[in-house]
């Protein structure tokens, strides 16, 4: 449960996620987060980093060997994510269309014809 606790903690699984591909600095998370305040990300460094799951570095902050393996661990999530994000957006292309057919019977008066313009 301690590991749940920190991942769900505010921005906590988005600067693991920055720092997947090797390591970055506080300035380049910040950047890279936006809406991230500085006070928040030194918060949670220090908390990845007390829980070993981070380590700082000569070019910022990187993952431990226990924080790689979180990386390979949550990469079904990812994957589930993305197929997630896919049907999302199937639905809401559905939804548009639906709209603008909608829309467009709305447009034709009760014999079935458009109305006349003037």
């Amino acid at each position: 449960m301690a590991a749940m606790d920190l991942f769900g903690r505010r921005w906590a699984l988005r600067i693991l996620w920055e720092l997947r591909a090797g390591p970055i600095g506080a300035r380049a998370l910040l950047a890279q987060c936006e809406g991230l305040s500085s006070s928040v990300l030194y918060q949670r460094l220090r908390e990845l980093t007390s829980s070993g799951i981070i380590t700082p570095s000569a070019d910022g902050y990187e993952l431990t060997p226990t924080g790689a393996d979180l990386g390979r661990a949550l990469a079904p999530l990812d994957q589930w994510a993305n197929t997630w994000a896919q049907k999302q957006k199937q639905k809401h292309d559905q939804d548009q269309n639906q709209d603008q057919d909608q829309d467009q019977d709305e447009r034709v008066d009760h014999t079935g014809r458009p109305p006349e313009r003037d």
